[in-house]
């Protein structure tokens, strides 16, 4: 999470923080509680949603404008209102955050570090979940927040291509929908640690 947050560069942040986020699947597995090992196990398809959604969200960005590198990303929001808004969504499942199945995932690890009595491991997986919101919501914020005249785009852009946002629309839709029906993960794990 650390070396993410040093990251100018969108996909390398989303690199570093894949890194962050399976420690978490691991760390459920490791905790050896039965909340710990659901949430670690419903952590991969929690994951898997919302990280997909942030790496199609860099690609459209890159297709329709050829910009890497978050400092050169400010207003761009405005410009690409589906996309921005499909990565925000897929930056509050990393997260953690309703209404997202991340939120799902990241509670039941709670429960789980609780369950086994780690409270350093509570305390380390909040400060991570913390510093996953350090890294990401400055993005949208400046993608949607800031004014014009800051902005740093000379010229008007606009949506990525169909083909790069009908995928990401999808899976920001499923990240969502997984707040509304964690079962399809959750059951599944109760049914590996049995």
């Amino acid at each position: 999470s650390l070396i993410a947050l040093s990251q100018d560069g969108l996909k390398r942040r989303l690199a570093f923080s894949t890194i962050s986020q399976l420690s978490y699947i691991v760390l459920g597995v490791a905790l050896l509680s039965p909340k710990g090992m659901i949430g670690g196990m419903t952590h991969i398809g929690m994951h898997a949603f919302g990280k997909i959604t942030l790496f199609f969200g860099a690609g459209a960005i890159f297709v329709a404008t050829g910009k890497q590198k978050i400092s050169e990303m400010v207003g761009i929001g405005k410009r690409m209102p589906i996309t921005m808004s499909a990565f925000f969504i897929g930056a509050l499942s990393v997260i953690g955050l309703p209404p997202t199945g991340g939120f799902f995932s990241k509670w039941y690890l709670v429960l789980g570090t609780l369950q086994a009595k780690q409270v350093v491991m509570l305390v380390v997986l909040l400060t991570s979940s913390l510093l996953n919101a350090v890294y990401f919501l400055p993005v949208v914020y400046k993608a949607f927040f800031v004014s014009p005249e800051e902005s740093l785009f000379e010229e008007e852009a606009k949506e990525a291509p169909l083909w790069c946002v009908v995928p990401m629309v999808i899976t920001a839709i499923v990240s969502i929908a997984l707040f509304f029906y964690p079962d399809i993960f959750s059951k599944l794990a109760e049914l590996a640690i049995r």
